[in-house]
């Protein structure tokens, strides 16, 4: 490269991170270019990493953090030090609260430059969000420095960040292989015989999936343990599409539930958790497991009953202990009878009539339904599609009437409860999987608090769809407090033209204000999708869904 500075043998410290990080997993990177974190970004690079530049740092370490979810690798990102790092730290934030496997690489001050403008504390607000502060200490431990962060972030699923100060960056080094870790067997559970008792004896099994389930690959092994014991499957909202198109998965617990979920969840005698929180989101502050002895498998000991109390706790691997409860039911069929389980064809029946489009509702007049809208997004798109949700008022609709193909195909940013993290979700997705159509739903609000990366969209040109449902407001706040009688005049705005927006940005804008109008759509999914489609939905500002209603209880 012209200009490039040579060391004197071996190589920089900054080349060294870079090549190092590549060698681990680390070679697809997003971020922001800043003087302190160019030279480690172009090693990654040069070693036959990609980069996706990023207009905003929070949107490049949520492009991270999508792009991990989705394809289940390393997630980077790479930022300036000092405000590279707080620009960043709204993402860092959901990363760490979700347990995304990430690292996020950060340039830092020299120790000697105490008045320098972009010198803060950068461990300590690292660590105040939940992440882990990792640094390359020196030449001597470079590569041990990056390797520790990477082992930390992928064994550990945590959310890493790794700095690096710039005079450390300019020493030289000779570059070693990093040493490998060894590979850690999954957490079986020392005893699943009490929790094969209960399934054996229950009448009305249920078994809820959550995120430790899907990264764990336990799909396979609780739809057979569905089998066995007659249990219906739910999952949590992060893990939607865990258990799609088995006949007895009722769809995801909680606030999103159908009315035939929450009936058989309720109705529940045994429910048995794998890899889910058991929140208040997935049992409805408590209501959907209240009648029922509660199971909850974790592979954290600190998880189990940390947000409600449990009736038994089992310290697995989701996959293992499923697997183990396999046999274990195995063993003991004759003391199973099948014939009376809660599963039928008539209860297959009722849950494939009870799906959210099913459910009838009186429609808006004056305004496009979002009710509608997503119901008729869910006829057009392509099947193999990639859903990701922001969060807001809005949510629901895309996350009960979007279908999905399977738990990678649905991003759910939602751990941090911040509004605008969903469109650099949905380009780190679309990086992970361009083979999918990717769905990046959000509300007016979400992404005008993204619009620096609506240019990364125009820019990049991954296949696409941006869904806003626009009702002009900060729809939570407007439901929430209005029925008080509270002025909220300040939560509601003028109309914005996000189809003119995403013109200029370099994608197809499209306004719709009846169904009708979503002809354009079925147009541009049956065309060659040459750049993204930005669908500005102008939905009723009046309705306010029954699960947001139910997640007020929250607040």
């Amino acid at each position: 490269m012209k200009g490039a500075r040579v060391p004197l043998r071996g190589v920089f410290v900054s080349q060294a991170i870079g090549q190092t990080l590549q060698r681990l997993g680390g070679d697809v990177v997003f971020g922001l270019m800043g003087s302190g974190n160019l030279e480690v970004t172009n090693a990654i690079v040069a070693a036959g990493g990609r980069f996706i530049s990023a207009r905003h740092e929070t949107g490049a370490v949520c492009m991270a953090d999508g792009y991990a979810r989705v394809s289940g690798r390393l997630g980077v990102a790479s930022v300036h030090q000092g405000p590279g790092l707080t620009n960043a730290i709204t993402g860092l934030t959901e990363a760490a609260k979700s347990r995304t496997p990430l690292i996020l690489l950060a340039a830092d001050t020299p120790a000697v430059q105490l008045r320098s403008n972009f010198k803060i504390d950068q461990v300590a607000l690292v660590e105040s969000v939940g992440a882990v502060a990792e640094r390359v200490y020196g030449p001597a431990t470079v590569v041990a420095d990056v390797t520790r962060a990477v082992r930390t972030a992928v064994v550990e699923r945590r959310a890493v960040v790794l700095m690096f100060a710039l005079d450390v960056q300019a020493a030289e080094v000779e570059l070693t292989d990093p040493v490998p870790w060894p590979e850690l067997p999954p957490v079986r559970p020392s005893s699943v015989q009490a929790v094969a008792d209960l399934l054996t004896r229950a009448d009305r099994p249920a078994i809820i999936g959550g995120r430790g389930a899907v990264l764990s690959g336990a799909g396979p092994a609780l739809r057979r343990l569905g089998e066995l014991s007659g249990a219906v499957l739910a999952t949590s909202a992060v893990a939607n599409g865990l258990f799609a198109d088995d006949p007895f998965a009722v769809g995801i617990s909680g606030g999103f539930a159908t009315p035939v979920g929450q009936k058989l969840l309720g109705d529940a005698d045994v429910i048995v958790a794998f890899g889910a929180s058991l929140n208040h989101w997935t049992t409805r502050h408590g209501a959907l497991v209240a009648g029922a002895t509660l199971v909850q498998v974790d592979r954290d000991a600190e998880a189990i009953g940390a947000h409600r109390a449990v009736d038994f706790g089992l310290v697995g691997d989701a996959r293992e202990t499923a697997e183990a409860l396999i046999a274990a039911l195995t063993a003991r069929r004759d003391d199973i009878d099948l014939g009376e389980s809660r599963r039928s064809v008539a209860l297959a029946a009722e849950i494939a009539g009870g799906a959210w489009r099913d459910v009838p509702y009186e429609p808006s007049r004056d305004w496009l339904d979002p009710r509608d809208l997503s119901i008729a997004l869910d006829a057009m798109l392509p099947v193999e599609r990639t859903v990701v949700v922001d969060s807001g008022a809005f949510m629901g609709y895309p996350s009960m009437y979007l279908r999905v193909p399977d738990a990678h195909g649905f991003v759910f940013p939602q751990a941090f409860q911040c509004v605008g993290l969903a469109l650099g979700n949905a380009l780190g997705a679309a990086a992970a999987r361009p083979d999918r159509l990717t769905v990046c739903a959000v509300g007016d609000g979400g992404l005008l608090m993204a619009l620096p990366d609506l240019e990364t969209l125009g820019r990049v040109k991954p296949d696409m769809l941006v869904v806003v449902y626009d009702d002009a407001a900060y729809g939570a706040e407007v439901h929430h407090f209005r029925p008080m009688g509270i002025d909220v005049e300040s939560a509601q705005f003028p109309p914005t033209d996000f189809a003119a927006l995403a013109e200029a940005a370099g994608c197809r804008g499209v306004t719709a204000r009846t169904v009708e109008d979503l002809e354009a759509v079925r147009e541009w999914v049956a065309s060659d999708r040459d750049r993204p489609l930005v669908l500005d939905a102008k939905v009723d500002p009046d309705i306010c869904a029954e699960w947001l209603e139910e997640a007020f209880r929250g607040h």
